[in-house]
């Protein structure tokens, strides 16, 4: 398949054209109309370098609400607010530490700082949203994403402590439910977020899916 070069126009090609990879698209840029764009089609920015990469990747991970799965000791620091759970109170600090915290098997970051500036202005528009777990008043794990219809796309979360961003995220799935959100996007594989219930399903499924709900 080819990989298309986006320029100034507001568009991308069909998802099926994508890859084996999910590599759809390079180039554009990140302002927020191309980016809601590329949400409702299900194509997310994913960088290599500078240079903005657009991906639709099939299959997709997905998690469905009612099928979160939490595990004993989860339900146990839950049930005795191990943490304190809140919504949109600190995204920018969400975001850089997304971008800063180092993980497992990955050299740098696809949060460069244009991607930063760009779901900062997303979340002052009401269109990305963050989720923070505190201990002792310091921020200690969190996520953040997009909502659009009835759909969350998760985009990144971190972890300073043991258990907190399984914290953040089972609090925030549980929230998502009480809005109506049907669908909550996992993009790639992680085993991570498998044990808490994410599955893969089929590209052209996912897509009707959101074409559906937003």
């Amino acid at each position: 398949m080819p990989i298309y070069v986006l320029d100034n126009k507001l568009w991308f090609p069909p998802a099926s054209d994508a890859d084996n990879e999910g590599l759809l698209a390079m180039g554009g840029d990140l302002s927020v109309d191309r980016l809601l764009i590329a949400y409702k089609n299900g194509i997310f920015p994913w960088f290599d370098g500078e240079i903005p990469l657009w991906w639709c990747p099939d299959p997709r991970f997905v998690l469905y609400p009612a099928e979160l799965v939490i595990s004993k000791s989860m339900q146990s620091l839950l049930k005795k607010r191990h943490f304190q759970f809140t919504v949109n109170k600190a995204f920018r600090e969400v975001i850089a530490h997304c971008k800063n915290v180092k993980r497992r098997e990955q050299d740098g970051t696809w949060i460069t700082d244009a991607v930063e500036k760009a779901y900062i202005e997303l979340h002052e528009l009401g269109f990305a949203h963050s989720a923070e777990v505190w201990q002792d008043s310091k921020l200690v794990g969190g996520l953040y994403g997009i909502k659009m219809g009835k759909v969350f796309f998760g985009e990144s979360m971190f972890n300073l402590v043991t258990n907190a961003s399984k914290y953040a995220f089972i609090s925030f799935v549980d929230l998502l439910k009480s809005e109506e959100i049907e669908i909550i996007d996992c993009q790639v594989y992680t085993s991570h977020l498998e044990s808490l219930g994410a599955r893969m399903v089929q590209r052209e499924h996912f897509i009707k899916t959101l074409h559906q709900l937003i």
